[in-house]
């Protein structure tokens, strides 16, 4: 094992790669080269496609529809509504789901593998998937895609937590331990602590990743201000879809800044 470890060391004795490294390199080259056209990957036609993307994006260069501004923000408000409630509710669930699919806070073995087969099939369709069931099971609007935002982001928020619970400090652990505390108290007082400033960065990713994909699940009748963007793709509004793409923009933005600032004071 230990010479496995020292061909794959770099810089090496050398200066210069190993050969192992140079090796793997060239087997992920040539498979990325003949899986390249099943996957339609043809870079002739990238750039060529390049003047027709640099024409779509001059259009977008219009005065805008300033009429359009009190409908724009309602949508995005509603958007942002959609990605702060399906967060919370994601923070709510997927807490205990966390510490019972954690192989070092699990009460069970049993209880762990369940929990952890369920993360696997929340995360398994993509969040558009599962606002396209939530709107033929409740309707068109918002409450589809909260459904399906805290759905898919509980099981992925819980993978997080737990893997941010497995690798706490085992000392601390065994310190409570040694008092005689409860599995909860070893949680609460041992694990938990540990874990706060990954689990605050996470519900700060998962808040941010979710203003972004409510947008996405707004595309097929989940609310927000998803149906606007395609529909004025669609109708090649360009001065509706200059204003939308622009508010998408400054809201992930100001939450992208707010959030940094408050996971630096939490820390």
């Amino acid at each position: 094992m230990r010479s496995l470890i020292l061909k794959w060391h770099w810089p090496s004795s050398h200066g210069l790669p190993p050969f192992s490294l140079i090796a793997l390199l060239l087997i992920v080259l040539i498979a990325l080269d003949l899986t390249a056209s099943l996957a339609e990957v043809d870079v002739i036609r990238i750039v060529k496609s390049t003047g027709r993307l640099l024409e779509f994006a001059r259009q977008l260069i219009v005065a805008p529809e300033w009429t359009y501004l009190p409908d724009l923000l309602q949508k995005l408000l509603e958007t942002l509504e959609i990605a702060f409630l399906s967060t919370t509710f994601s923070l709510v669930l997927s807490l205990p789901l966390g510490i019972l699919a954690s192989r070092n806070s699990s009460p069970h073995p049993i209880i762990f593998h369940i929990s952890r087969n369920l993360l696997s099939f929340m995360r398994a369709l993509p969040e558009v998937v599962w606002a396209l069931v939530f709107v033929s099971a409740v309707g068109l609007g918002s409450l589809p895609g909260i459904m399906a935002l805290t759905f898919v982001t509980t099981g992925i928020m819980a993978k997080f937590f737990a893997e941010s619970i497995e690798v706490v400090d085992s000392k601390a652990i065994e310190g409570i331990k040694s008092t005689g505390s409860s599995w909860l108290q070893l949680i609460t007082f041992a694990m938990l602590p540990q874990a706060f400033p990954d689990l605050i960065g996470t519900v700060l990713y998962i808040l941010d990743h979710n203003v972004r994909t409510a947008t996405i699940v707004g595309l097929v009748g989940a609310g927000g201000i998803g149906y606007e963007l395609v529909s004025s793709i669609r109708l090649f509004n360009y001065s509706r879809l200059m204003m939308i793409v622009l508010a998408i923009y400054l809201a992930v933005t100001v939450l992208d800044r707010l959030s940094n600032r408050f996971r630096s004071r939490v820390i």
